[in-house]
């Protein structure tokens, strides 16, 4: 292979800070001033998981079968899987260059643990349950690590009202994650080197608030104002140092998976089925608690719905859910009925929202995996799904799961930088874009089943 591409995961990071604010990001800024660079828009669901396998695949979230990081498990009501490396079935951009006889490096790309034997090299990722476990491969390169850095860290602790704890802990993993990369990307050979930053996401998530004075929460002159920038700030230093092991035949490609912005607040998708009617529960608790440790009467329960940034609806069918009450052949009438009550649900404030609903079976071409019945954007992302019961209100100011500043956004941002072929040109893309992209520019064949554009 003629040409080396390395990617730059800057996990959550919009386009909004990165390239509004790039003249305090000097390695970012020479990239952006010297490539192809713009908005990306993200997957369905813009979510870590499944985000950066649609990515690296080539293929959306349904071929994939992957719609967040928990499933239901068949029809159950009760049972779930969650989202590890062994769900991501599809050749991925290391596959392709493996079989060409090119060597990759992967760190901490989502989700890839367990790890799994590539042509190459790979740390796990943020899903680790910790260091005691098997987190490289090939195995051996656990120890080689360890001997130099001590545990590799994959998170830091972000759902707690310390913030200056994770300030800490996010610094300290970003500074071990560049040391370990620094020693791999100069140590190791490669033609694919990539890593992906969850700290970005973390410091969104734990201190929009502070930073966006449109936030519901600002406070004008707080000391946690500057702390997402200083973050982006350390974070370009990094970069920096670890581009100065490349050279000209090295293509860059800083790329996130999402966007951020402001949470609004949060809506309780569950109260608001059992005040429709949908959703039948044998006692509703005092303090709240997750659906799934509460009585649901299934025999009267048409509807109900899970958390996170955005809702999953399912519908209990009779002959496909085990207690189900709908008739299979009033699905398709149901769903539309209940798709248009949720479209005509307003804010607190009896704002209109600009709420947005796909329908699995007519959004995408193939369904694989345990799809919902409706996947439910409210007001464009800006307010998450509360999957909880037992609060005081349908609308929260606050996560239900912890404290969490942030939401995801539809587009995250891209650069894309050829040091032999430069230019200064804006050029927004499709995530799907991305690994057709990356294989032509290493002059690699496209498979066909790739649904994305090739960016020239």
């Amino acid at each position: 292979m003629k040409k080396k591409i390395l990617i730059l995961g800057l996990d959550c990071a919009p386009a909004e800070i990165v390239f509004d604010r790039k003249d305090q990001f000097p390695n970012l800024r020479r990239l952006q001033e010297n490539g192809l660079w713009g908005t990306m828009r993200s997957s369905d669901p813009p979510i870590t998981i499944p985000a950066w396998m649609v990515m690296c695949t080539g293929l959306d979230a349904a071929k994939l079968g992957i719609y967040g990081f928990r499933h239901r498990t068949d029809y159950s009501y009760d049972k779930m899987w969650t989202a590890t490396s062994k769900a991501v079935k599809a050749k991925k951009l290391w596959d392709y260059i493996g079989q060409q006889g090119g060597k990759s490096v992967l760190v901490s790309v989502p989700p890839s643990y367990p790890p799994y034997p590539i042509e190459g090299l790979m740390i796990s990722c943020f899903i680790t349950p910790g260091p005691e476990n098997n987190y490289t491969y090939p195995q051996e390169l656990k120890a080689e690590l360890e001997a130099k850095f001590g545990p590799y860290v994959f998170d830091a602790v972000f759902r707690t009202d310390d913030r200056d704890l994770i300030l800490k802990k996010t610094y300290e993993m970003t500074e071990k994650r560049f040391a370990v990369m620094d020693y791999l990307i100069t140590q190791k050979p490669w033609d694919l080197f990539m890593f992906v930053e969850i700290g970005v996401d973390r410091m969104h998530h734990t201190f929009w608030k502070y930073f966006d004075r449109e936030h519901h929460l600002y406070e004008p002159g707080n000391r946690y104002e500057n702390a997402i920038v200083d973050y982006y700030k350390f974070l370009d230093g990094k970069i920096g140092e670890l581009m100065t092991h490349i050279d000209d035949d090295t293509l860059v490609l800083a790329i996130s998976d999402h966007g951020a912005k402001r949470m609004k607040g949060a809506f309780c998708i569950n109260h608001w089925l059992v005040n429709e009617g949908l959703l039948a529960m044998k006692h509703i608790p005092e303090k709240p608690e997750t659906i799934e440790k509460l009585p649901v009467d299934w025999s009267k329960t048409k509807a109900w719905g899970w958390g996170g940034y955005y809702a999953r609806i399912f519908l209990n069918v009779e002959g496909r859910e085990p207690a189900g009450i709908i008739p299979a052949e009033d699905y398709e009438r149901f769903r539309d009925d209940l798709a248009e009550k949720i479209l005509a649900i307003k804010g607190p404030k009896g704002e209109k929202w600009n709420t947005r609903i796909i329908k699995p079976q007519e959004y995408w071409e193939e369904l694989n995996g345990d799809y919902p019945d409706l996947m439910v954007y409210f007001d464009d992302l800006f307010w998450r799904s509360a999957g909880t019961l037992g609060h005081k209100s349908l609308y929260l100011l606050e996560n239900d799961t912890g404290p969490d500043d942030a939401v995801h956004a539809q587009h995250g941002m891209y650069i894309l930088y050829d040091p032999k072929n430069k230019s200064a040109k804006r050029q927004d893309i499709d995530i799907l874009d991305v690994a057709p992209t990356v294989l032509d520019r290493l002059g690699l064949p496209v498979p066909k089943d790739m649904k994305g554009k090739i960016i020239r």
